[in-house]
C-alpha cells in the first residue's frame, strides 16, 4: 500500500518516544497542514511522527524543522472502493502499530473506520472544515459514516464553534469526547509587516489596496470578491491584490479579464503572508466555506481591518466594532458596502486593525494552541 519511507531530519528516530501518525488527505500547503507542522515543530522529539498524505502531495513538509524524528510516508494509494482502502488501512496500522493516530477531515474516514473496527491504536480526529460540496448541508451518507466512525475516538478536535456544534447536534458525539481548539497564531511574525514591498507592485498616490490571501480553490470562491470589487465606486482609486497559488487561478484571472478590472487585479501566486499583509489597506474574505481561517488571524495580527463574508467563527474571531463589516455570504451588495465604507475611513480602519491585534493576542495566540495540543498529545501518547 505504501512506498518505502523517506526520512525528514538526519536522527533516527528515538524508540523512547511516543510514536504519532498522522493521516491526511494531502499535505500540500493549507491550513490545517502548516498549522500541525508547527505544532510537531513546537514539540521536538517529544514524539516521533509518521506523516501520510494520501494525495502523495508534501508541499507543506518544506516547513519542518531538520531535527525532528519524522518520516514522510507516500501513499502509493490506488482508489478500489471504500471497503478495500478500509482494509488496506488496517493493514497499515498493524505494521505500524503507533501509539496515537490521527486522522484528519473526511479524506481520512477510512482510516477513522479501520480502527473503529480492529480498535489498534488511541485514536484523535481533527476535523478543520468542510469541501464545496458540504458547503451548505451536510451530506447525509457522510454523516451515518462519521458518526460511526468517531464514535469511539478517544477526542474530536475542532476549530470553532459552528463544527463544535455539527459534532454533538448532528454527528451525535458525546459531550465529552468533542474538543474546542481555536487556531493559534505566532502573533509577532506578523506584528510589523512590510508595506508595498512586493515585486513590480508601486503604489499610485492616493491608492488604497484591498487584498486576500487564500489557496485558489473552488470553496475560497476568490470569484466573488473579484464581482464584488468590479462593482466598487470607481472614483475610489484601489487595487485588488489575491495572494496564493491554486488551480483556479487561470480561471480567475480571465473571470478579471472579462469583469475589466484585469488592470486593477494582481495575483501574486504563492507568498508569504507576512509579504504582502502590510501592503493590504483591508483584508478581504470571501469564501463559500470556512471555520477557523489563518489567513483572517494573520491578517488581524497585522492590523488590518476585515471586510467578510459570514461564514463559519469568522463574525465571532473579529473584534467586537468589527463585526458591522461581516456580512451575509450571498450578500453581494452588502459585501460592496462593507469594503466601501472602509475604503472611504482610515480612522476607522485604523481603529479596527489596533483592536483585531488586541482580539489575537488575547483570544488566539500560538501559545494557546500549543498548550491545547500538549494536552491532547500527551494524553494520546500515553505519557
Amino acid at each position: 500500500m505504501m512506498a518505502a519511507f523517506a526520512t525528514a531530519g538526519s536522527n533516527a528516530p528515538s524508540l523512547l518516544s511516543p510514536h504519532v501518525l498522522h493521516v491526511f488527505p494531502s499535505f500540500g500547503v493549507g491550513g490545517v497542514p502548516l498549522r500541525m507542522v508547527r505544532v510537531i515543530n513546537h514539540f521536538g522529539k517529544r514524539f516521533r511522527h509518521t506523516v501520510i498524505a494520501l494525495d502523495n502531495d508534501f508541499e507543506a513538509a518544506g516547513s519542518f524543522a531538520g531535527d525532528l524524528d519524522l518520516v514522510l510516508s507516500p501513499s502509493g494509494e490506488v482508489k478500489r472502493g471504500a471497503l478495500r482502502s478500509v482494509l488496506d488501512s488496517a493493514r497499515a496500522l498493524r505494521r505500524l502499530r503507533p501509539d496515537l493516530l490521527i486522522t484528519y477531515n473526511w479524506g481520512a474516514i477510512e482510516w477513522a473506520m479501520a480502527n473503529r473496527l480492529w480498535s489498534i491504536s488511541r485514536h484523535i480526529h481533527i476535523e478543520a472544515g468542510f469541501s464545496q460540496r458540504e458547503v451548505d448541508s451536510q451530506i447525509p451518507r457522510r454523516v451515518l459514516f462519521r458518526r460511526w466512525a468517531l464514535a469511539r475516538c478517544a477526542l474530536v478536535v475542532v476549530p470553532s464553534r459552528v463544527l463544535e456544534d455539527l459534532a454533538r447536534r448532528v454527528w451525535r458525539l458525546p459531550l465529552e469526547r468533542v474538543r474546542y481548539v481555536p487556531n493559534g497564531i505566532d502573533i509577532t511574525r506578523f506584528s510589523s509587516p512590510a508595506r508595498d514591498v512586493m515585486p513590480g507592485f508601486v503604489r499610485r498616490p492616493g491608492e488604497l489596496v484591498i487584498g486576500t490571501v487564500a489557496p485558489l480553490r473552488p470553496e475560497k470562491n476568490v470569484g466573488r470578491l473579484l464581482r464584488v470589487f468590479a462593482t466598487l465606486d470607481s472614483t475610489v482609486i484601489a487595487r485588488l491584490v489575491v495572494a496564493g497559488e491554486g488551480i483556479e487561478r487561470r480561471a480567475l484571472e480571465r473571470l478579471a479579464a472579462e469583469l475589466g478590472i484585469a488592470d486593477r487585479v494582481i495575483f501574486t501566486g504563492q507568498v508569504a503572508p507576512e509579504a504582502v499583509l502590510g501592503t493590504f489597506d483591508i483584508f478581504a474574505l470571501s469564501s463559500d466555506t470556512e471555520q477557523m481561517p489563518n489567513a483572517l488571524l494573520e491578517a488581524m495580527a497585522a492590523s488590518r481591518a476585515v471586510a467578510a463574508v459570514n461564514v463559519g467563527d469568522v463574525k465571532n474571531i473579529v473584534c467586537e466594532d468589527n463585526r458591522a463589516f461581516i456580512v451575509a455570504r450571498d450578500d453581494g451588495p452588502a459585501f460592496a458596502s462593507a469594503i466601501t465604507q472602509l475604503l472611504h475611513d482610515p480612522k476607522k480602519r485604523r481603529a479596527l486593525g489596533c483592536k483585531n491585534r488586541e482580539r489575537v493576542a488575547t483570544a488566539f495566540s500560538q501559545e494557546r494552541m500549543f498548550a491545547a495540543y500538549s494536552e491532547i498529545l500527551a494524553a494520546g501518547g500515553g505519557h
